[in-house]
């Protein structure tokens, strides 16, 4: 069995080199093989370098610095699909995982059909609590709620996803395609996700925290302290709110929702000082 691993990183050389001895050192069941893809997008802090020196195997793709996550992962799968590997696995760069890892989410993928299931990591800040993994939707008419699902002794079914650590089959992929070219940063693995329950494929909490992986992410909203202009920058910006992007997404996958989204999104940036709309 061939898993093409798939990463990206930016002047995270540390968390990028802690990441890939994650791997090395994974307990892989007999006869899987990994293939490391790692898109460096223009990283100024030898990255590549160092990567080159310590993983000598590990496939490396220069990126223009422009890329972000979901143009880097972009880069890296469409580098990987000529080698026709039975999954791929999405790890973000700053996930550390746990020594089984990569043998949990093949057991959890072949209890659910292998070619037919999409198996989701949950990962946790070190302390046992939840970071990124899976969703599940509790309302999509008018107002889109989910809750995030914290990793049980078995595996569970989700809605959608984080990226952090994905297991995706071949077979997924020839049916819908890689992450969407509509987004630069983030929604891209919401999205893939979502599209992949759409088309039939189940998604799958594989079971325990399998990384560690801190959420640093911040608050979505810039508040009051900043200035008119720094917020509609945020609202536009690929690495804030991504204004077109998230209604995009919005369009795609809760269309009930778009009058609020698009209300909302105006109103906390012209009025940030509304809190009890801002949780």
């Amino acid at each position: 069995m061939k898993i093409a691993v798939l990463l990206t990183s930016f002047n995270r050389k540390l968390k990028t080199l802690d990441c890939l001895k994650g791997l090395q050192e994974q307990c892989l069941p007999v006869g899987v093989e990994l293939k490391i893809f790692l898109t460096d997008d223009a990283s100024t802090d030898g990255t590549a370098e160092a990567v080159k020196e310590t993983f000598p195997n590990v496939a490396i793709i220069s990126g223009t610095g422009y890329l972000y996550w979901a143009g880097g992962m972009r880069t890296a799968w469409r580098k990987a699909l000529p080698c026709s590997p039975d999954y791929y696995l999405l790890l973000n760069d700053d996930t550390t995982l746990v020594p089984n890892a990569i043998s949990i989410l093949i057991e959890t993928s072949l209890k659910h059909g292998s070619e037919r299931a999409v198996v989701i990591g949950s990962t946790c800040d070190g302390f046992g609590i939840t970071t990124y993994g899976g969703w599940s939707i509790r309302s999509r008419v008018l107002v889109w709620i989910a809750r995030r699902i914290h990793p049980q002794s078995e595996s569970v079914d989700c809605d959608y996803g984080n990226g952090n650590i994905l297991l995706v089959p071949q077979y997924c992929v020839r049916k819908i395609g890689i992450l969407s070219n509509h987004f630069t940063h983030s929604l891209a693995d919401y999205d893939f996700t979502l599209r992949a329950k759409k088309a039939g494929f189940s998604l799958k909490l594989a079971p325990g925290y399998l990384g560690v992986c801190i959420n640093d992410h911040g608050k979505p909203w810039k508040s009051e302290n900043n200035s008119f202009s720094e917020r509609m920058n945020h609202l536009k910006d690929s690495k804030g709110i991504a204004y077109k992007e998230h209604l995009r997404f919005i369009r795609d996958h809760f269309p009930l929702t778009y009058p609020w989204q698009f209300f909302n999104l105006w109103f906390k940036t012209l009025f940030p000082f509304a809190s009890y709309l801002n949780r």
